[in-house]
């Protein structure tokens, strides 16, 4: 009897693959057009000036600079300044 019955114990036991959120690069880095700034669900970080949002909410670059973050009025901003 070395058999699970009709599998019940192993039919539900698999999980979603890690999506690899977060931010990639910190403030005071540099960073060059087209890197990626944040991967995120939502829009927790915004955009600011030189940074550019994808349709899944993915913050990249569209500039040359150094990357900064800062808050305005309790939302988060991510900006690239030359």
């Amino acid at each position: 009897m070395a058999h699970t019955k009709a599998q019940g114990a192993v039919k539900g036991n698999r999980d979603s693959r890690s999506k690899r959120l977060g931010v990639k690069l910190y403030s005071g880095q540099k960073i060059i057009a087209g890197n990626i700034i944040v991967r995120q669900k939502g829009t927790k970080i915004f955009g600011g000036s030189g940074v550019s949002m994808g349709n899944d909410f993915t913050l990249f670059a569209i500039k040359d600079g150094i990357l900064n973050f800062k808050t305005s009025r309790g939302k988060k901003i991510a900006e690239v300044n030359p």
